[in-house]
C-alpha cells in the first residue's frame, strides 16, 4: 500500500490539506436545510439519468418500425429492464420537479439579483433544457402519447413567427412526423441536450464558486459568521440526500413501474391525450387562446422570466418597493398550480 501511495503521490501531487483548501469554501448556515440547497438534487438525478439512459440505449432502436418493440423488450424481457426504464422515468419526473423548485427558491430569496444575473439566465437555460429532455424522452417510446405529442409540438413550433417553420422542419425532418423524426428526437435526447446541460451546469457551478452563495438577510450571515465548511460537512449532507433519493427512486420504480401504452397509430387520433404533468400549464394555455396568440404570449412570458433580474431592478426603482417581485411570484405560482391542477382534473 505504501508503494501505491507513493506512486500516486508522485503523479498526483495533491495533498489532503490542498484538497480541503481547494474545496472548503464557506457555506452559509441556511444551506443545512435541504430546501435551500436544492441545486445538488437535480445534479444527482442527472447522473442517475445518464447511467440508466446508457443502459437503456443498449436495447433501444430509434426508428418507427422498431422503437415500440425495443421498448417492449426492455420492459418485459430484458433482465431488470423494467426496473431501469422505471428508474429513468421517475428520475426524469423528480429531476424536473427539483429544477423547478430550485429556480423558485432562487427567485423568492432574490438570489438572482446583482451580481448574479447571468447565473439566473444559465439557470433558466437549464430549466428549459430539462423540460425539453423530458419531452423528447417520452416521445421515444412510439406510443400514442409519443406520436401525437410530437405532432402537436411540431404544430406549436411552426406557429412561432419568422423562425417557427424552419425550426419545425429541422425538428421533425419534414413538414410532419415521418420516418426521420424519431431518430432526430433520439439524438437530441441522448446527445445534444445532455451535452448542453453539462456545459451549462459547469458554467453555473463556476459562477457560484466565483460569487459565492447568496446569504439570507434574515439569518444575519456576516463575514466569518454563520458559515460551515463545504468539505466534509456539506459534502456528507449531499451524499445523504443522494442515498435517500436512491431509496425513493427505487421504491417508485418498483411500486409504480413504467408500463406500455398503445402503439402509435397515425390514422387514429386519441379521444383524450395529455402531456406529462410538467406541460399541463402550457397545454391549458393553448386551449384558452388561438394557437398563434398562445405561442406568442408563452414566448413573451419565457423571455420575461429569462430577463427577470433586470425587470426586477426596474420595478424596484420605479415603485420603490423592494419586495415587489415576491408578490408577483406568489400570484404567478398560484396561477401555475391552478392551471396544473385544473388540467389534471378535467377530462379534456
Amino acid at each position: 500500500m505504501g508503494g501505491i501511495s507513493a506512486w500516486l503521490s508522485e503523479r498526483l501531487p495533491l495533498s489532503g490539506d490542498q484538497l480541503r483548501e481547494l474545496t472548503n469554501e464557506p457555506v452559509p448556515n441556511h444551506l443545512k436545510k435541504w430546501w435551500f440547497c436544492l441545486g445538488g438534487t437535480p445534479a444527482y438525478l442527472f447522473v442517475v439519468q445518464i447511467v440508466s439512459g446508457i443502459l437503456l440505449a443498449f436495447y433501444y432502436e430509434a426508428s418507427p418500425s422498431t422503437a415500440y418493440e425495443s421498448v417492449r423488450y426492455i420492459t418485459e424481457e430484458a433482465a431488470y429492464g423494467w426496473y431501469f426504464r422505471s428508474l429513468h422515468k421517475w428520475g426524469a419526473t423528480l429531476m424536473i420537479a427539483a429544477v423547478i423548485l430550485h429556480q423558485m427558491r432562487v427567485y423568492f430569496t432574490g438570489a438572482y439579483r446583482r451580481p448574479r444575473e447571468l447565473n439566473w439566465v444559465i439557470g433558466m437555460g437549464l430549466l428549459l433544457c430539462t423540460l425539453f429532455v423530458g419531452f423528447t424522452g417520452y416521445s421515444l417510446a412510439f406510443e400514442q402519447l409519443s406520436y401525437w405529442g410530437a405532432t402537436v409540438a411540431g404544430n406549436i413550433t411552426g406557429a412561432v413567427p419568422v423562425l417557427g417553420k424552419p425550426v419545425a422542419m429541422l425538428l421533425l425532418g419534414g413538414t410532419q412526423y415521418n420516418e426521420h423524426t424519431l431518430s432526430r428526437f433520439y439524438v437530441l435526447h441522448a446527445a445534444v441536450l445532455p451535452a448542453t446541460i453539462m456545459l451549462l451546469l459547469g458554467m453555473h457551478i463556476l459562477l457560484i464558486r466565483l460569487h459565492g452563495i447568496t446569504p439570507l438577510k434574515f439569518e444575519g450571515e456576516e463575514e466569518g459568521k454563520g458559515y460551515f465548511n463545504f468539505f466534509p460537512d456539506h459534502f456528507l449532507t449531499e451524499v445523504a440526500i443522494g442515498l435517500v433519493l436512491m431509496v425513493i427512486l427505487s421504491a417508485l420504480a418498483s411500486i409504480f413501474p413504467a408500463m406500455m401504452g398503445p402503439k402509435a397509430n397515425p390514422l387514429v387520433t386519441p379521444e383524450e391525450i395529455k402531456p406529462e404533468w410538467y406541460f399541463y400549464v402550457a397545454f391549458r394555455w393553448l386551449k384558452l387562446f388561438s394557437l398563434t396568440v398562445a405561442v406568442v404570449s408563452s414566448g413573451f412570458i419565457v423571455f420575461a422570466m429569462i430577463l427577470w433580474p433586470w425587470i426586477d431592478a426596474g420595478l424596484r426603482k420605479l415603485t420603490h418597493w423592494e419586495e415587489i417581485s415576491v408578490y408577483i411570484g406568489i400570484v404567478a405560482t398560484l396561477t401555475l398550480i391552478g392551471f396544473t391542477v385544473y388540467e389534471a382534473i378535467v377530462p379534456h
